[in-house]
């Protein structure tokens, strides 16, 4: 497929699932092999391994050889201007300390969006997250849903906070993480449980598939969350923080329906 005539949403989403796929099965096969630190970033403990670096590389040519002219924006390579109107948005390895640590809780993050390349402005087309040890395969298209290995996704979830099942993150910083788990502190106490996976994309995925019934983080990256919300939202997930607003580095919140309310409550209470 080529720039040549404009595509659909499924057309995106094929491309994204098979290069997805492709740097799965190349992310597996080196950590498989021994994995190398290549050097940090943020902080001590914000790591990069090599087999991001080349993970993203990997993407990075295949989309400009199907997709010419599409924009780029990537964790470990930066950004590329689009001429297309159309950006890739990419996390090669998302949970690259699982990925270190042989926890078999990473993904391939993949999603196309339109306009700026800014969450805030950027409207998702499709998206695909490819999490290689499980062989588990999480896809959406804008108003075409959401899928999981092909199987339909279809948010529930509870009613009651309190039998709510949250998952969240932490930030590198070591001052930045003792303020947020300060904060989810209350919350302990009006949930069912507290999950920390280290995989946002993963996270996001969890919510769409019944896995968790909500997640909240603040200081994500676009690449971070781009596929994953869009796949949330189009299993029927709210993805909005207390506020209302969308998701963005301020707070990212998303929840299966039923216990929005509750939950954003329940945060102000928490100072998010």
């Amino acid at each position: 497929m080529t720039n040549a005539t404009s595509p659909t949403n499924a057309d995106l989403l094929q491309t994204a699932r098979s290069i997805a796929r492709e740097a799965g099965a190349l992310a597996a096969r080196r950590r498989a092999e021994g994995v190398e630190v290549a050097a940090s970033k943020s902080s001590a403990v914000d790591i990069v391994t090599h087999a991001d670096r080349e993970v993203e590389a990997l993407i990075r040519r295949r989309l400009a050889a199907e997709r010419p002219g599409d924009g780029f924006l990537g964790e470990e390579s930066g950004a590329e201007p689009s001429t297309t109107g159309l950006t890739w948005i990419v996390d090669p390895i998302d949970g690259t300390v699982n990925f270190l640590y042989g926890i078999p809780m990473y993904a391939v993050s993949i999603a196309v969006v339109s306009g700026e390349p800014d969450p805030q402005h950027w409207t998702a087309l499709a998206a695909c997250v490819v999490n290689p040890v499980l062989d588990e395969e999480y896809s959406a298209t804008r108003g075409g849903g959401a899928a999981l290995n092909g199987v339909p996704l279809q948010v529930t979830g509870p009613t009651d906070l309190s039998q709510s099942l949250v998952g969240t993150g932490f930030s590198y910083d070591p001052a930045r993480r003792i303020e947020q788990a300060t904060r989810l502190v209350p919350l302990l106490g009006r949930v069912r449980d507290i999950r920390r996976i280290g995989a946002a994309s993963l996270d996001l995925c969890a919510v769409a598939v019944g896995r968790l019934d909500a997640y909240i983080e603040r200081g994500l990256q676009p690449w971070d969350h781009a596929a994953g919300i869009l796949i949330a939202e189009e299993a029927g997930a709210s993805v909005l923080t207390p506020a209302g607003a969308p998701a963005s580095r301020e707070l990212t919140v998303v929840s299966a329906p039923g216990i929005r309310a509750e939950l954003a409550s329940a945060l102000a209470d928490c100072g998010f």
